[in-house]
């Protein structure tokens, strides 16, 4: 766990020149934000949000009207059930993790007053359920979800890439055993073959593909239901400090603005604050990838009591009332702030991409789009000529419209025209449709298109 404190005496932020030491905690008040670094969905209210300050200056100005002063203690933690453990010890006042685990945030608090939370923002979402995905080890055989059937799977139960996988299940009536481990110990499970399988939330399936330590089994899209993530708050702290909310949701646009502006900076600051590779965090932050939008959309928030049945199997989960549980008012107030038009915000919905891809050549501090994936080929191949460095080649899926890398794709060449796919499932379901067609790896692709 990462922890640091900046104590706002300063009537700007310069976080370097506020002296840790310069007030006692009783002379300030104490705002405690509970964020996963490697959660790429949750940047803008966790990483990225950090690096740049934001809240910092939001409070700092909080303090050079009234002279009140702020205390800010980051706390990382890698998913979203420590989170509200510490939430209901009353020890976290802010948090953000994935819509499961804020389902279960909301249960496990209900009963307490003073822990009691509420959802006050979206951090990121995917219309069509991309966020996250099911990983197998590079040399398995498994070609779809159903051939775990009665197979290890690696999970943190509760989380949203737990979710997904109940979710995902439900629809082929295979049935595994899930292991509850951390990411990380769930990656070194499935190097060891402890588990056949691992479902985790972003960055965690990106990574270990991105790696060469897994292969894309099942892409979450496959559902076609959203998934998102967002942040919660203790109620009674809401209550007693709204003004430190409203900073925190006015930071939190300030962070999703300028991931917006500049994606590829954004990225860089990300990946420095949490020890992923930029390439991994631009493949969800780039165009075509998470969404980042703070409103509480009616679709999402009917999404999450959708999800509610999935979460019964995994034991004692009361029931919850998700109306309630979102509360919109802070947020309408911080846009109101910026006279921005929420319901025209809220009633936006991304949709994802079916075509067009991005090329990132090294040594290079901007991308390249084209138009389609042969003409990203075509790109690849002239850089190839020339002797640059592809860095980073991203495409979205034919099929589902998910932005992945285009070496970790199945390719398939129909007529003139090439095709990605970033599971092989996907593949062999546009095979089967398209008698002519034929399935391509990575290298047959590229030279294809030449």
């Amino acid at each position: 766990m990462k922890r640091s404190v900046i104590v706002l005496v300063c009537t700007a932020v310069i976080a370097a020149g506020c002296s840790l030491d310069s007030a006692p905690s009783g002379d300030s008040v104490d705002v405690v934000v509970g964020y996963q670094s490697k959660t790429i969905n949750t940047a803008t209210a966790g990483t990225l949000l950090r690096a740049r300050g934001y809240l910092e200056r939001r409070l700092a100005d909080i303090t050079s009207r009234t002279g009140t002063r702020y205390r800010v203690d980051w706390q990382d933690y890698d998913t979203g059930a420590p989170i509200t453990a510490q939430m209901l010890a009353e020890k976290i006042d802010i948090g953000s993790m994935g819509d499961y685990p804020m389902l279960v945030n909301g249960v496990r608090t209900q009963t307490n007053a003073q822990a009691r939370t509420e959802i006050v923002s979206v951090t990121g979402y995917h219309p069509a359920g991309a966020l996250n995905m099911v990983v197998v080890a590079p040399d398995s055989r498994a070609d779809s979800l159903a051939d775990l059937a009665g197979a290890k799977v690696s999970a943190s139960v509760g989380s949203a890439g737990h979710g997904t996988l109940l979710r995902a299940l439900a629809g082929t009536g295979a049935g595994v055993e899930v292991l509850n481990q951390q990411p990380q110990v769930g990656a070194s499970s499935l190097e060891s073959g402890q588990v056949q399988g691992l479902s985790q939330f972003v960055a965690w399936p990106g990574l270990l593909v991105y790696q060469g330590r897994a292969k894309l089994l099942y892409d979450g899209a496959e559902l076609n239901y959203p998934t998102w993530h967002g942040v919660v708050v203790r109620r009674t702290y809401a209550q007693n400090h709204p003004e430190v909310l409203g900073a925190f949701l006015q930071a939190q646009l300030d962070a999703t603005d300028f991931l917006k502006r500049k994606p590829l900076e954004a990225a860089r600051i990300v990946a420095e604050g949490s020890g992923l590779p930029q390439e991994v965090v631009y493949l969800y932050n780039g165009p075509g990838g998470t969404s980042f939008d703070t409103t509480l959309k009616p679709a999402l928030v009917e999404a999450l009591k959708n999800d509610v049945p999935y979460l019964k199997p995994i034991g004692d989960f009361a029931d919850l009332d998700v109306d309630g549980f979102v509360v919109d008012g802070p947020l309408r107030a911080a846009f109101a702030e910026r006279k921005r038009d929420y319901e025209q915000a809220v009633a936006a919905i991304d949709k994802p991409a079916t075509t067009g891809g991005e090329l990132w050549l090294d040594g290079s501090d901007t991308t390249v789009s084209v138009a389609d994936a042969t003409a990203l080929l075509k790109a690849v191949q002239a850089a190839n000529a020339r002797g640059d460095h592809v860095r980073a080649a991203y495409i979205q899926d034919a099929e589902l419209g998910t932005r992945w890398f285009a070496d970790k794709s199945a390719w398939v060449r129909d007529g003139a025209r090439h095709l990605p796919f970033d599971t092989t499932a996907g593949a062999q379901r546009y095979l089967a449709t398209h008698p002519g067609a034929v399935a391509l790896d990575y290298q047959q692709a590229l030279a294809g298109a030449a």
